[in-house]
């Protein structure tokens, strides 16, 4: 008989000593576990709400032409890539499509159960396979933290619905060879799903997307929550192969997964603009700056990544459960244990740098401390 399923608790419900740990710090606990953005939108976002007329109708599946029309204005401003209107549609964030993919592709391909993502990773790719009833295969990384392409086993690929990419990576930050995943893709069959949702948070060269080699086989999904804080208002959109995407689309109309109207309103203005894009970028990168050259002086090997507002550090004996409690026990700094992220993580932990600029130099002098 074959057990029933129970989701897993997360990581930190697991962990309750080491928020009371960290909670006992004089001037209270600075929590770097979720990387849920605490800074303003931009301004214009309540007066695009308030005159909105869109909240009595549904709204489109796909998205409206106005979103989709401004999302395909953004990829052309930003990665210099022409996308037609049949090949952007919306999403309710990017975890819903996350999560939901494999089983959407499951529908069109049942002979295939496989799902291959990045080893350290964000837990859903994995989750997203389990809520499929398919296989998560964990894909190791090179040393530059790309996708070892040539690790696949053969059998693996054979199988795969898919095959995700997360650059930059949320943990670690490191970019990967989006047009090697997508040749790797179209020369096995399987399609590549890119997670781009920290594209515009990129700190080595220009950012990328997998759509830069052409959209055949490819999807890349966005989030409007960390490049515009709009986590709360759930708006993103997917775009990449005509056909991938009007199959989506449509299966996803039947379910019932929309946007909503006024929040899709609201994405529309957010992707038109890029200066409020360009001070949110400018605060992650002093923040990173200054959290990586109090690490240094605290005694730890802090790097800045290459991407995303997290810093993946590794513990000095190894032990990155050991570092999350040294850290809340002699900080009051709470983050997040590498294993969190797959196997491949264990030994290192991560912050989120979403940390308040007044409680920046709060933190900066506890690492030092260290």
């Amino acid at each position: 008989m074959t057990a029933a399923f129970e989701p897993p608790p997360l990581v930190w419900e697991t962990l309750a000593d080491v928020r009371e740990a960290a909670a006992a710090h004089p001037d209270g606990a600075i929590d770097l576990t979720v990387g849920s953005p605490i800074d303003p939108p931009p301004a214009f976002v309540a007066e695009v709400l308030a005159r909105s007329g869109a909240a009595r109708a549904y709204p489109p599946s796909i998205g409206t032409e106005r979103f989709r029309t401004a999302a395909a204005g953004w990829a052309q401003r930003r990665f210099g890539v022409a996308l037609p209107p049949e090949a952007v549609a919306a999403t309710i964030g990017s975890k819903e499509l996350v999560a939901g993919l494999p089983q959407w592709l499951r529908l069109r391909q049942p002979d295939r159960d496989t799902v291959l993502h990045p080893a350290i990773a964000y837990p859903t790719y994995a989750m997203g396979a389990r809520l499929a009833g398919c296989r998560s295969v964990p894909v190791p990384p090179r040393p530059d933290g790309s996708l070892d392409l040539d690790a696949i086993d053969p059998a693996d690929a054979a199988r795969a619905l898919c095959l995700w990419s997360n650059s930059p990576s949320n943990p670690t930050g490191a970019l990967d060879d989006l047009a090697a995943a997508a040749a790797w893709g179209r020369a096995h069959g399987v399609p590549v799903a890119s997670d781009e949702c920290y594209a515009e948070l990129t700190w080595d060269g220009p950012p990328r997307t997998v759509l830069a080699s052409g959209l055949e086989g490819v999807l890349a999904v966005h989030s409007l929550s960390k490049r515009s804080n709009l986590a709360g208002l759930r708006v993103g959109f997917y775009a990449g192969d005509p056909d991938l995407v009007a199959y989506l689309s449509q299966l996803r109309k039947h379910a019932g997964f929309m946007v909503p109207g006024p929040v899709q309103e609201v994405g529309a203005a957010a992707l038109d603009d890029d200066a409020h894009v360009a001070a949110q970028r400018d605060r992650y990168r002093h923040r990173l700056e200054a959290t990586v050259a109090a690490l240094r002086e605290g005694g730890l090997d802090a790097h800045r990544p290459g991407g995303a507002f997290y810093l993946w550090l590794a513990a000095p004996d190894g032990d990155g459960l050991a570092l999350t409690r040294r850290l809340a026990r002699d900080a009051g700094v709470l983050v997040t244990p590498g294993s969190a992220y797959g196997e491949h993580g264990e030994g290192h932990v991560r912050l989120a740098l979403v940390v308040a600029d007044d409680r920046l130099d709060a933190l900066t002098s506890r690492l030092r401390a260290l």
